[in-house]
C-alpha cells in the first residue's frame, strides 16, 4: 500500500536516488545538502557506491538491483513522498527496477536527470543501459535535466549550437517527459538552458552571465534535486527550473576551494531561500 501523503505536520520529502559521491561533492551528498538547503527534508536509495573526489572517479560499485527496489519500499512505507530525483542509476537493471517503484508507489513530481559521464569525465553508466532511459524511465518524468552532452547521447545527434538545443529539447520530450531542460553553459557567451514544456508547447531561453570559478562540480546534481524540491514547495515547471537555475548559480558563486580539482559546490543553508 501505497503512503505518499503528507504528515500531520506537512512537511515537505523528497527522495534522491542516486549513487553515492565518497568525496561529498556530488550524489546523493549533494542532493540532500540541497533539500535541507530549501527545506524540504531529504530521504535516499543509494544506486551505486563510488570511490570519488575532485579529481575524478576511481571506481564504481553498482548495488544489486533488489537492494536499490528494497530502499524505495522502506521510504514509502514509513513517510511521505512528495518527489523524487534520479541521478547516477548506473545500470539497465536499475534504472528497471527504479521505473518499477516509481510506477508501482505513483510518485509525483519525478525528475530524470540522466547521470552519464562525470564532470571529471569517469563513465557512470553503462552504455547499454542508455536505451532503457528512454524506454522505462522517460515516460514517467515530470521533467529531466541532461547537459548538451548527454542529450546528444540520448538523441544520437550532435547538439553544438543554441538552436540544436532548442530543437532537441522537444525532441526529447515527444520520448515521454512532460518537460525537459537542457543546460549548456559551454556553447554560448552567456550560461544558456533551453526548456520545452510539452503540455504547453512553450519554448523558452534561460540565460545568464558565465559564472568565472573552477568550482563546478556537482553542479548537474544540486540543479535538477532543486528542481524537485521547488515543484514540492508548489512552484509550476517554469518556475522550478528558473528557481533551481539562481540556485545553482548561488551554489556556483559560493564554491567550495578544496580538492586539487575542480572544487565542489555549496548549495549550504546559508543561501538564501
Amino acid at each position: 500500500m501505497t503512503m505518499c501523503e503528507p504528515t500531520q505536520a506537512n512537511i515537505p520529502v523528497a527522495t534522491t536516488i542516486a549513487g553515492s559521491d565518497s568525496g561529498g561533492g556530488a550524489g546523493i551528498q549533494a542532493d540532500l545538502k540541497t533539500f535541507a538547503a530549501l527545506g524540504v527534508y531529504g530521504t535516499c536509495a543509494i544506486t551505486a557506491i563510488t570511490a570519488q573526489n575532485t579529481v575524478g572517479v576511481q571506481q564504481a560499485y553498482p548495488l544489486p538491483p533488489e537492494l536499490v527496489a528494497a530502499q524505495i519500499d522502506s521510504i514509502i512505507s514509513d513517510l511521505p513522498c512528495h518527489a523524487a530525483k534520479t541521478g547516477m542509476l548506473a545500470t539497465a537493471a536499475i534504472i528497471e527496477v527504479v521505473a518499477d517503484r516509481v510506477r508501482h508507489h505513483n510518485i509525483p513530481h519525478l525528475v530524470v536527470d540522466p547521470v552519464m559521464v562525470a564532470t571529471s569525465g569517469g563513465r557512470l553508466l553503462l552504455e547499454a543501459a542508455e536505451d532503457v532511459y528512454i524506454k522505462q524511465l522517460f515516460p514517467l518524468a515530470e521533467v529531466i535535466t541532461p547537459n548538451a552532452a548527454e542529450a546528444s547521447v540520448l538523441l544520437g545527434q550532435p547538439i553544438e549550437s543554441i538552436q540544436q538545443m532548442r530543437q532537441a529539447a522537444a525532441a526529447l520530450c515527444q520520448l515521454g517527459p512532460r518537460a525537459a531542460v537542457i543546460t549548456g553553459g559551454h556553447l554560448s557567451d552567456n550560461a544558456v538552458d533551453i526548456v520545452y514544456d510539452r503540455e504547453s508547447d512553450d519554448l523558452r531561453e534561460l540565460s545568464s552571465p558565465h559564472i568565472d570559478s573552477p568550482g563546478t562540480h556537482g553542479s548537474g546534481c544540486i540543479f535538477s534535486s532543486a528542481v524537485a524540491a521547488y515543484l514540492i514547495k508548489g512552484s509550476t515547471r517554469l518556475e522550478a527550473i528558473t528557481q533551481a537555475k539562481q540556485f545553482t548559480r548561488q551554489a556556483i558563486q559560493a564554491a567550495l576551494p578544496i580538492g586539487a580539482g575542480p572544487g565542489p559546490v555549496n548549495p549550504g543553508t546559508f543561501i538564501k531561500k
